[in-house]
């Protein structure tokens, strides 16, 4: 099993970094795979709405990384979702990812069906829900499995390395794994 991690974070190794390996680690502790994914210093185009992605199982148009990354998450089993909170939402790069793939998912049925997915936010002070919320929908609308915790899935900080200091969204994390990992394994188990 092999889960694959989008951090759209502009900054690499930053909060967001660390609330997906505290993911990651619990994943890693259960023998599934993973792979992070940067977008810092990348640049995803938005959806040129052309339609053409039909029969093709990916975005027709190669100028960015969308297609490389897009391919990585239709092999996957899980998809962890990561974004700072920018204007109490997405970054940009999240944003254009995953409304790309949403019209890929819409004109391609079944990519992504019954893969399961986690999102994750870190924010400074308000706006996680709506992050959070945004990633979960791309999920919810392509037949997906989404993973729950204790909480919300958000770690608060603002400079690189805050978001340590919150015990209970780092618990948090790890407890997110613990039941990704559990929901993949039935999934597994279900498929066989």
């Amino acid at each position: 099993m092999k889960v694959v991690a989008i951090n759209g974070s502009a900054r690499k190794n930053g909060n967001t970094d660390i609330l997906i390996k505290a993911v990651f680690e619990e994943l890693n502790r259960e023998d599934i795979e993973t792979e992070l994914i940067e977008l810092a210093g990348q640049i995803i185009e938005p959806c040129k709405a052309c339609f053409a992605c039909g029969g093709k199982e990916n975005c027709v148009h190669k100028t960015d990384v969308f297609s490389e990354i897009f391919e990585k998450i239709k092999s996957a089993d899980g998809v962890i979702l990561g974004s700072p909170v920018y204007s109490a939402n997405i970054s940009s790069n999240m944003q254009a990812l995953l409304e790309r793939a949403a019209v890929v998912c819409d004109m391609n049925t079944g990519l992504m069906q019954h893969k399961v997915g986690v999102s994750v936010a870190s924010v400074r002070r308000a706006g996680a829900l709506q992050a959070v919320d945004t990633m979960n929908h791309f999920f919810l609308n392509h037949e997906m499995f989404v993973v729950g915790s204790t909480y919300w899935n958000m770690g608060y900080g603002q400079m690189p390395g805050d978001v340590e200091k919150d015990e209970e969204g780092i618990n948090n994390m790890h407890n997110l794994g613990s039941n990704m990992a559990f929901l993949l394994k039935a999934v597994e188990r279900e498929g066989k």
